[in-house]
């Protein structure tokens, strides 16, 4: 299956025309019209310093859905105890910041580029990217960042430097966005920590199915400080 080079023109193509290893297209650019068109249409970027922009639409996707989301027992009493504080778009660029510089035990280095760090923060900017922070003793421990589109939040990053922040950041996530009738999380590729939270592998034609669905709904176009905190 070829790999589609991106011109100047702000379209993709289709999904199913991806690779098995999931890579549909390289180059264009990280403007805010051509990453909201991408994940409206089932794609992300995900690429290295040394590499072209690397245009993304795996199969299967790995999502959750919010009534599915699992709390452990010991998660609760995490919860219970009290310990942490999450806010929602008060820091932003030190979230992503923190998912760009922490290690990782699956990861060899980061795949957060500069230009993706700055490409996320104009979206932010303009009310579409959101960040979830949770603080311990007022101290940024833990987050993670995504794009809200219709009733569709597509999570990027997540960090954590305390045990459990990431997760209570994420649970706290997912809470608030079922009450407000969220359909999916685009989770995009597997991992133990989002399985352990309810996420699962869907094919990419019933993802793009639910996109479709949820993308109908109207944005929450603002900053998420004075909604969910």
């Amino acid at each position: 299956m070829p790999v589609f080079q991106l011109s100047e023109d702000l379209v993709f193509p289709d999904v199913e025309l991806a690779t098995s290893e999931g890579i549909l297209a390289i180059g264009g650019d990280l403007s805010p019209e051509r990453l909201v068109l991408a994940y409206k249409r089932g794609i992300f970027p995900w690429f290295s310093d040394d590499q072209p922009i690397i245009w993304w639409a795996p199969d299967p996707r790995f999502v959750l859905f919010p009534e599915d989301l699992k709390i452990s027992k010991s998660m609760k009493s995490v919860f219970n105890k009290g310990a942490f504080e999450v806010r929602f778009d008060t820091c932003f660029s030190e979230v992503i910041n923190a998912c760009k510089t922490v290690d990782r035990k699956e990861q060899d280095g980061t795949w957060i580029t500069d230009e993706m760090k700055n490409a996320y923060i104009k979206l932010h900017e303009l009310g579409l990217a959101h960040s979830v922070e949770v603080f311990k003793d007022d101290c940024l421990v833990g987050g993670l960042y995504g794009i809200s589109l219709g009733k569709v939040f597509f999570g990027e990053s997540m960090f954590a430097n305390e045990s459990n922040a990431s997760k209570v950041g994420f649970i706290t996530l997912v809470q608030h966005l079922k009450e407000r009738g969220f359909e999916i999380i685009d989770c995009q590729v597997y991992t133990q920590h989002l399985e352990s939270l309810g996420g699962i592998e869907v094919p990419r034609k019933e993802f793009m199915h639910y996109l479709r669905s949820a993308l109908s709904a109207d944005t929450l176009k603002s900053k998420w400080t004075t909604i969910f905190n």
